[in-house]
């Protein structure tokens, strides 16, 4: 049988971010219309993951609509896939990626994004190192495509923090600075982004194609890895 695809996204208690999820989810059935895609939610949001799971005929793979490794990743998922679906296969997390960077780049540029302005790109942060280090090779990647430095700074765990870096980037040569948001969707992180006072914020990268068409590469991804591993088996 054809596996379902279930996207497992954090959860959030922003209805805007809910509407944006959904719309990720419909780009991406969009993108293989023949194909059955759930999206589920790990807390907070419903369908809850746990329920998704059980309710699904036939093999699964989840793809975490998550950007960077961390707690979610590596504790909370395969703790729910180990009580409710313990065959599933499991992707990678969607970051760092040259997708995500082209639909940042872009972001930047419908955002007025001007040759003199400093650039940070904005993560939710983590106290898991991988994570971070994962935001950081992010940045470099946007670095390579904007051919100019940017900074990954975190709202929550993780350093340099956001405030530090505006301020020490406002009292800096730049005339301005571009925020670039890392994160799919709105809510509680994108709003601190959005008053950290940078000249410029770009949206959540959301429903892009290029984010549909991710989610389709970690699924073919972890397929690709099953074959493999079992043909070495």
């Amino acid at each position: 049988m054809t596996p379902t695809l279930v996207l497992a996204a954090h959860g959030t208690r922003s209805e805007e971010g809910e509407r944006t999820l959904a719309a990720l989810a419909g780009a991406v059935r969009a993108a293989r219309p023949r194909r059955r895609v759930e999206l589920a939610y790990l807390e907070i949001s419903a369908p809850l993951l746990r329920d998704v799971l059980p309710a699904v005929p036939g093999p699964v793979v989840v793809v975490p609509l998550l950007l960077a490794g961390g707690y979610h990743v590596h504790v909370d998922l395969p703790a729910v896939l180990a009580e409710h679906r313990p065959g599933a296969l499991v992707a990678p997390p969607l970051g760092p990626h040259r997708l995500l960077t082209a639909t940042l780049a872009r972001r930047l540029n419908r955002a007025g994004l001007r040759a003199t302005d400093a650039v940070v790109l904005g993560a939710a942060g983590s106290s898991d190192p991988s994570a971070l280090a994962g935001v950081r090779a992010a940045a470099h990647q946007l670095a390579v495509r904007l051919s100019r430095p940017v900074t990954a700074a975190f709202v929550s765990s993780g350093s340099p923090g956001l405030a530090e870096t505006m301020e020490r980037l406002h009292s800096g040569p730049a005339a301005r600075v571009a925020l670039a948001s890392y994160l799919l969707a709105p809510g509680f992180f994108h709003a601190r982004l959005a008053a950290a006072g940078a000249d410029l914020v770009t949206p959540p990268l959301g429903a892009d194609p290029d984010v549909a068409a991710l989610v389709w590469h970690r699924h073919d991804q972890a397929l690709r890895h099953h074959t493999a591993t079992s043909a070495a088996g």
